[in-house]
């Protein structure tokens, strides 16, 4: 029988599943995108700007997102330590296609509320 990782599936392959699928987290489009509009931001700083996060959510993000090559995290042998983080060649070529899709949603969200309500409305009956 062959394994599944030795059949280099679709699945494996698929960009879809092995990138776009990282940004299902709702905070890793936010984090790039105010990494991207601050240029270098260190860990609480960015923690602040994202106040709903938790700090381990944020680090779990931040180390997705350095993992995949979006960002880069550089630490400076200070006491306390020191950590900044700034977008690679790869996360800055995702931030118009994040601003794209933060704008569409601006112009939609009455929409696809309303949608919503509708669609609750009818499914509880």
């Amino acid at each position: 029988m062959i394994k599944k990782e030795e059949t280099g599936s679709i699945i494996e392959m698929c960009p879809v599943r092995n990138v776009i699928a990282r940004f299902g987290n709702k905070w890793a489009l936010l984090t790039v995108l105010i990494i991207g509009e601050q240029g270098v931001v260190r860990f609480n700083e960015l923690s602040r700007l994202i106040p709903d996060v938790s700090s381990r959510v944020l680090s779990s993000t931040l180390r997705t997102l350095e993992a995949d090559g979006f960002i880069n995290r550089k630490v400076y042998a200070v006491v306390p330590p020191k950590v900044e983080y700034r977008l690679t060649e790869v996360g800055e070529s995702l931030l118009p296609l994040i601003r794209q899709l933060t704008e569409w949603a601006q112009t939609n969200m009455k929409r696809v509320m309303n949608h919503r309500k509708k669609f609750e409305a009818t499914s509880t009956n």
